[in-house]
């Protein structure tokens, strides 16, 4: 369970309830920036904003809080940078989603190679990326993920549902693409390839 920031917390005790989270703090940044030496960037702008503001805080969870500024924080890097371009419009009606059953792109996200999940989540719409992220990686709630990306409950159950659709698209396109490239490769046997005519 996260800590709570009291009220008008002192900057020191604030520090203490922030470290713990530098961890979750930089994937989220590195995921939105897609680049590690900017989302250290980020995260160091965000921790300073964290501390800056302090005095305005009025309590909550401290995760949830300092990944809202994070988040912000890399919404304006981006936006200066034009690397972001507008999300998808999101229609609540045509997107939801009317159960969540369980998902096999949850384990995909935290067990598979780390290479694969790369590049399936850097196919996806900012939007999308950071949604999976907070939920499947940093294991949000839908309640702390409503308070960091700022939207209604039922706006981040459907960006979720859709995100998951997206995510199991693309992951499932590079499977069936590195399954077909390994099975079309010839196998070795002895240094040399099996099926090949033998030289005299």
């Amino acid at each position: 369970m996260s800590e709570r920031i009291p009220v008008r917390a002192e900057v020191g005790g604030l520090v203490e309830l922030l470290l713990p989270h530098l961890d979750s703090a930089y994937n989220l940044a590195r995921w939105l920036m897609r680049n590690g030496e900017d989302a250290e960037d980020v995260v160091q702008e965000a921790y300073v904003r964290a501390f800056q503001y302090s005095g305005g805080f009025r309590g909550g969870d401290a995760r949830a809080w300092l990944l809202t500024i994070v988040r912000n924080t890399s919404y304006r890097w981006l936006r200066k940078t034009r690397a972001y371009g507008p999300a998808d419009q999101f229609d609540e009606e045509i997107h939801t989603s009317g159960t969540e059953t369980s998902n096999p792109e949850q384990l995909l996200l935290q067990n598979a190679d780390g290479h694969l999940v790369e590049k399936a989540l850097s196919a996806l719409p900012v939007r999308f990326r950071e949604i999976l992220v907070l939920r499947e990686l940093e294991g949000l709630s839908y309640k702390e993920i409503v308070e960091v990306m700022g939207v209604p409950i039922g706006t981040v159950m459907s960006t979720l549902s859709r995100a998951r659709v997206r995510f199991r698209h693309e992951a499932g396109d590079l499977l069936k693409t590195h399954f077909s490239s390994e099975s079309h490769s010839p196998a070795v046997k002895g240094g040399e390839c099996v099926g090949a005519g033998s030289r005299e």
